[in-house]
């Protein structure tokens, strides 16, 4: 079967009350974060709730007897405790404050409009990231957006816990999950030759981790509404260290900090007071018509994944400029006029293109077809670009023919590896 993350694997908390009043009496949420560890081992409320359905019910054999198999049955109830999403929290912001040493601690991550820090709130490790409201946001509307974004679950997505407001910032409180980016994954400065992502089924397993987590965003299932992520880029996704799967990162950014407003129906960048509209994003993934106009939309994510899984496959920036000796100038290389020199190559061309640390060893016909879809993706105009559900159901198709191709020329695809430069 496909290991890729489904839609399906989700867990949609808001069709399922009957269930969570089924087991509001052993399952109390809590006020306060607990830290992770406490998942591990199950309380002894719910050990003794497990005792004492056991004992009541004939179908259950010997289990009032068997502190082993009673244990088995409290850590089942314990996993699916921890599986069901926390409820968002409003952080006071001088507990942020302080468990960042008032911001003075070491950055775990910075850029142009952003900056992080990995800290422990309630006893949890978390990231904590600090970015500029775009347009002011008031308590009660804050407190309502958490309420749709932190039920949002899967499996591909890096879970929002909550978020404090100061003055023209918003800190959002985020799940801390050991791995690296994407980009550092595929391109290693202190190592360029070495990636951990060295097997083309890896590479798959990355693009359809990705494509699932954001057709859920666009989708929601289960949450009758949609989002538009708006910071879709190989620096924004995750790639786990222990299984090597993808998780999108920022889901919920676009809409707190008022990168995008509903307007008459269209999705608009939020305006400052300035008469000047600022448009963010990163240069390379933008699509054509967000540059033009501002307008962000779902077709502007399609574009934008376009881009990483051309990077995904080439292991080239989305952008670069290289030094030109005929006139001794800089030029522009983008990774799209590189894949479609290449697909307009067949197959040669796309072999040639495809990353070299592959060592040829891939699926050339899955390959050139995964280069088409990503070509489809970038269309200039944004009708002509698939929706993420199409996407999503091509990429699962080219996966389980990688997984075919993997199976008869028996290449292990679960083997471990470091994510350490060697």
């Amino acid at each position: 079967m496909c290991r890729s993350r489904k839609s399906t694997d989700a867990i949609q908390p808001t069709s399922s009350n009957s269930r969570r009043r089924s087991f509001s009496s052993s399952f109390q949420t809590p006020k306060s974060l607990k830290p992770a560890s406490s998942f591990s081992d199950p309380s002894p409320s719910t050990t003794s709730t497990t005792n004492d359905l056991a004992s009541s019910s004939n179908n259950f054999y010997f289990i009032s007897s068997s502190d082993s198999l009673s244990t088995q049955t409290s850590n089942t109830l314990s996993s699916l405790r921890a599986s069901l999403p926390e409820n968002p929290h409003i952080y006071d912001f001088s507990l942020i404050s302080s468990a960042t040493t008032n911001f003075l601690s070491k950055r775990f991550s910075s850029s142009s409009s952003s900056s992080s820090w990995l800290c422990h709130l309630h006893g949890k490790q978390v990231v904590v990231f600090r970015r500029k409201l775009r347009r002011s946001i008031e308590l009660d509307d804050l407190v309502h957006k958490l309420s749709v974004i932190c039920r949002s679950h899967h499996s591909s997505l890096i879970k929002l816990l909550g978020a404090s407001l100061s003055g023209n910032f918003v800190y959002l409180v985020y799940e801390y999950v050991k791995g690296a980016n994407l980009g550092d994954c595929l391109r290693n400065p202190k190592n360029p030759s070495f990636t951990p992502l060295s097997s083309w089924i890896s590479r798959m397993q990355i693009a359809i981790d990705i494509a699932h987590g954001l057709d859920y965003i666009h989708h929601c299932s289960g949450l009758e509404t949609s989002f538009t992520h708006n910071h879709i880029k190989v620096t924004s996704i995750l790639v786990a260290e222990d299984s090597l799967t993808a998780k999108i990162c920022h889901f919920g950014t676009a809409e707190i900090c008022g990168e995008v407003s509903e307007e008459e129906g269209s999705r608009s960048l939020g305006r400052t007071d300035s008469k000047v509209m600022k448009i963010e994003g990163t240069r390379g993934y933008m699509a054509p018509e967000l540059q033009f106009s501002g307008l962000v939309t779902q077709k502007c994510d399609v574009y934008a994944f376009g881009v990483v899984v051309l990077e995904l496959l080439s292991g080239e920036e989305a952008l670069k400029f290289m030094f030109d000796e005929g006139d001794g100038g800089y030029k522009r290389v983008s990774v799209i006029d590189t894949a479609r020199e290449a697909a307009a190559g067949g197959s040669g061309g796309v072999r040639r293109w495809v990353d070299r640390r592959l060592k040829d060893s891939f699926p050339v016909e899955v390959a050139e077809k995964m280069v088409l879809v990503a070509l489809e993706c970038l269309e200039e105009d944004p009708e002509r670009r698939p929706e993420m559900k199409k996407v999503v159901g091509k990429v699962s198709k080219l996966y389980l023919e990688s997984k075919n191709w993997a199976d008869n020329i028996r290449l292990p695809t679960d083997i471990s590896v470091s994510m350490a430069p060697r």
